[in-house]
């Protein structure tokens, strides 16, 4: 384990429950029927259980998308070329990308990092370069990473958090671009669950069946070959050997943010791949995690399974980008608003239900 590794996924204080607990006793006096906003305020208690005796400050949002090619595009598994890459980080930079529309309308602070396309950036004003390597080898092949260059793309996800940070962000979706991802995702799940490729692999961008077949060969060897049937993986190897510099600086980013107290949303496939080789070496991290969203990639919700987490919107959206992360934002923020600014009964002046908790939950299915 390297150092930085080490720091990164040290130091991550619990959650805390007691909080947990004060905002759900808060909600139960409400003036509504005890339970009926449902998942709302599970997630309104998350909150209060990650930031603590801030939780009623302003939430500010952010989001960072990172962006990275990929090697093993060299083996057929996509249906874009790795041009697209460099192309959708000009279309972010531009304002004209589904995330960028959604930020706009949820008030949702943008950044762009490369720290890996396979492309210069001579005229991108607005763009954070702090490019590693001019994408990742072929992960079939050859380790995606060498050592150095993961520990400098966890060092630029924890930079991001920082940056983050300072700028009193509260709440952070982590999204990413960079064609060929897919794979390493289902790469990573596959070595995690020890499920076979089969039934990890989805289409990714629009892939064929063909395609697809294609995705599920080059996942099976690149596991065999880098793996054999080890019974135990340590996540920082399977991050060095099927990852990319994107999902490697995403789950830099999710540790730092935890540490700083910063709660994290977790958008699609490759985020939730990037938390959960996270989560592996850092428990802890999961109690600042909110999962966005559930995309149409097989993958992605036994990812989520694993990490306990249940997705706050489930739409058929397979888009990346921190596009899902930052549509749920708003989901979580109804919740704390409503945990804020509702009258209780006793303010308000109305009767309560003769009803335990328990008996209203049951009484809710």
């Amino acid at each position: 384990m390297s150092d930085l590794w080490r720091e990164l996924c040290g130091g991550i204080e619990p959650v805390s429950e007691a909080w947990r607990e004060t905002a759900l006793r808060r909600l139960d006096t409400l003036t509504k029927p005890l339970g009926s906003l449902g998942r709302l305020e599970a997630v309104a208690a998350q909150w209060v259980a990650v930031r603590r005796e801030r939780w009623d400050e302003p939430m500010r949002k952010g989001v960072t998308i990172f962006a990275a090619d990929h090697g093993v595009t060299a083996e057929g598994v996509s249906a874009y070329p790795s041009a697209v890459t460099e192309q959708m980080v000009l279309n972010f930079l531009r304002g004209g990308a589904a995330v960028n529309v959604l930020a706009r309308l949820h008030g949702v602070d943008l950044s762009i990092v490369d720290v890996g396309v396979a492309a210069n950036f001579d005229e991108a004003p607005g763009l954070v370069r702090c490019k590693v390597a001019r994408g990742t080898a072929n992960l079939r092949r050859e380790a995606a990473m060498t050592a150095e260059q993961l520990d400098a793309a966890l060092a630029v996800g924890a930079e991001m958090a920082d940056r983050a940070a300072e700028r009193g962000q509260t709440l952070v979706a982590v999204g990413e671009m960079g064609i060929g991802n897919t794979t390493a995702a289902s790469a990573i799940t596959s070595v995690l669950t020890g499920l076979a490729a089969s039934a990890v692999v989805g289409r990714g961008t629009g892939a064929s069946a063909e395609m697809v077949a294609r995705k599920v060969e080059v996942v099976t060897s690149a596991v065999r070959h880098h793996f054999g049937v080890a019974a135990r993986v340590l996540a920082e190897d399977i991050l060095r050997c099927v990852g990319g510099l994107e999902i490697a600086a995403m789950a830099g980013m999710m540790l730092r943010a935890a540490r700083l107290g910063v709660a994290v949303v977790v958008d699609g496939f490759i985020s939730t791949a990037a938390a959960a080789l996270a989560a592996e070496s850092a428990p802890g991290l999961r109690g600042y995690l909110f999962a966005g969203h559930c995309s149409e990639e097989p993958g992605h919700g036994l990812l989520l399974e694993r990490l306990g987490l249940r997705p706050l919107l489930t739409l058929g959206m397979r888009l990346g980008e921190g596009s899902g992360a930052v549509l749920a934002m708003p989901v979580l923020e109804s919740g704390v608003a409503l945990l804020r600014e509702m009258a209780t009964f006793a303010s308000a002046g109305v009767s309560e239900a003769d009803v335990e908790p328990a008996a209203a939950n049951e009484a809710e299915g």
